[in-house]
């Protein structure tokens, strides 16, 4: 793989021994406990984004990951033994009405615990947000019992750097990438959508290369790769950013070492984060920012345990909007039956995309819209996800013709609500014996209006093309997990600020998908790392000029 050389030596060069993980690893330069550096809490999209960015910079960071740093032949080929391997099990719980409390209660989201975070197990659709999804209260107008709010900043403030990030990921279709090949699923797909009417579908953009690109090999088409991609044709943090950032001798990288609380001096400036190693001892490493990207479930949970004399709410919270507005994508699934084989399973799993519905188009019943992606899951998952605690003879039927389905994911935009929220469970703690995350949720009337047109549009792809059976699928445990730490205006709005800095806390930044002030239809990774570009070059920009 190729990396960057080393940036200049600069009075932020460390020249502590390289540290090794047990599986050999490398782990970087050990920094100090008592140096004050950026201290970025995870390391999937927004962390992983972040480490390489500022050490590219010459700004030395130590990056806390509550897992452990998974290499490619590591990964488990099998669907429930590399969910064992991989998902974040640790206790949590789902509450409210919405299906997935009832359905899986202890798992409201299917995330990833290693380096890379959810970056090792994304599907790798890229699409980018469109100029009305940064204004949604502006063109969306007052929708009862939503709480939406403009971001602070619009497309053309993040135009930049959702180039830079595409070309980070390597995202085909995009800076004269060539497309993956179309697999069944997808020609499944593709002819019953130019059947409906529809214009605007394709390969991608997707993050798998299709050729050799930026150091990692060409796609093999191999299936599944929510598993951990074994070839490293996926984009992912664990496979570019943090070897990368490892090889400028500037990063720390601390697998397995969980963060409990972000401290702050007596003038309320971020100084340091406890954590938690795989033995339970504490530790403590000084800031001189730190940088929060563990996903919009324990990013707002580390606030809220972060609770001080001077934040008695929760860190960053004098909005009480911490934990808030949490959104998971409206998401629902539809498999169909044909009476010849399609293989669904073959080629890359997402690589297949319809983006006729995410226009802006209220008169379809429903603000937003959204993405229809082609989806394949192996036996066990479709078992247990095609309809959950379903038997009989309709279940037997979907699983036999396993080999004759095709499948989509419908993914749209949902509507922020302050009671979707995380908070601190008062009955449920973690094995370090502290309050775990309780996460509500419930659909809004908005929500169930996008999901049952995506449910009938994909329906009638399908039947177009002579589809003898259809299923629509409930949704599955989040993979989007979005809000939570919104971006604001105004300190009453929301968390942070347009560069993610948190309005309450110098030298507190929000860098992942918490941060975001509505959802939007698109997959969010490609914004999560173009947002931690951005905000890598602004917190360089102040470091120099010694406002941080």
């Amino acid at each position: 793989m190729t990396t960057p050389a080393n940036p200049a030596a600069t009075d932020w060069q460390f020249g502590a021994a390289e540290g090794l993980a047990e599986n050999g690893t490398q782990l970087g330069r050990r920094i100090a406990e008592d140096e004050e550096v950026v201290v970025i809490v995870g390391s999937g999209a927004g962390g992983g984004t972040l480490a390489y960015e500022l050490t590219a910079q010459g700004i030395p960071c130590v990056v806390l990951e509550a897992g452990p740093f998974l290499k490619p032949d590591d990964y488990e080929n099998d669907e429930w033994g590399a969910f064992g391997q991989m998902a974040w099990l640790d206790a949590r719980t789902a509450s409210g009405p919405f299906r997935v409390a009832r359905d899986f209660p202890n798992l409201p989201a299917w995330i990833v615990k290693a380096v890379g975070g959810t970056t090792t197990h994304w599907s790798g659709a890229t699409p980018r947000f469109m100029a009305h999804e940064f204004a949604a209260k502006t063109y969306y107008g007052q929708v009862d019992g939503a709480n939406l709010l403009d971001w602070p900043i619009t497309l053309d403030d993040l135009a930049p750097y959702y180039d830079r990030a595409e070309k980070a990921i390597g995202s085909t279709h995009r800076h004269g990438r060539p497309a993956l090949p179309a697999n069944n699923n997808y020609k499944v797909m593709a002819n019953g959508a130019q059947k409906v009417g529809y214009n605007f579908y394709a390969t991608g953009p997707y993050g798998t290369n299709a050729e050799p690109y930026d150091g990692r090999p060409a796609s093999v088409q191999d299936g599944f790769n929510f598993q951990g991609d074994k070839s490293t044709a996926k984009w992912s943090t664990a496979v570019r950013e943090i070897p990368r950032a490892l090889a400028t001798g500037l990063c720390d990288l601390r697998p397995e070492s969980h963060a409990v609380q972000i401290t702050h001096d007596s003038t309320g400036k971020a100084n340091g984060v406890v954590y938690v190693d795989k033995e339970g001892n504490l530790h403590r490493q000084a800031a001189k920012i730190v940088c929060v990207a563990g996903n919009s479930i324990e990013t707002p949970r580390l606030l809220l345990l972060s609770a001080s004399a001077l934040h008695p709410n929760g860190l960053a919270n004098s909005s009480g909007q911490v934990g808030r507005n949490y959104m998971r994508h409206t998401t629902g699934s539809v498999y169909a039956r044909f009476d010849k084989p399609v293989h669904m399973y073959r080629g890359e799993t997402m690589a297949g995309i319809i983006a006729d519905e995410a226009k802006l188009d209220t008169s379809r019943g429903f603000v937003g819209g959204y993405y229809m992606e082609t989806l394949s899951l192996g036996v066990p998952f479709l078992a247990a996800f095609a309809e959950p605690g379903s038997w009989g003879p309709e279940f037997t039927e979907i699983m036999a013709a396993y080999e004759h389905t095709a499948g989509m994911w419908v993914v749209g935009e949902d509507m922020p609500q302050e009671s979707n929220r995380v908070s601190l469970s008062s009955r449920i703690t973690d094995q370090w014996g502290l309050p775990a995350a309780d996460v509500w949720f419930e659909d809004h009337p908005n929500d169930v209006a996008v999901r049952n047109h995506g449910w009938k549009q994909g329906t009638a792809i399908y039947e177009a093309v002579g589809a003898t059976g259809v299923h629509c699928t409930p949704p599955y445990p989040a993979t989007h997990n979005l809000g939570t730490c919104r971006l604001s205006d105004r300190p009453e709005d929301g968390v942070a600020d347009g560069w993610g800095q948190a309005h309450d806390v110098p030298g507190l930044f929000i860098s992942d998908g918490s941060q975001m002030t509505t959802g939007a239809a698109a997959n969010p990774t490609l914004t999560i790392v173009a947002l931690a570009i951005r905000q890598a070059e602004y917190i360089g920009q102040q470091l120099k000029s010694g406002v941080l």
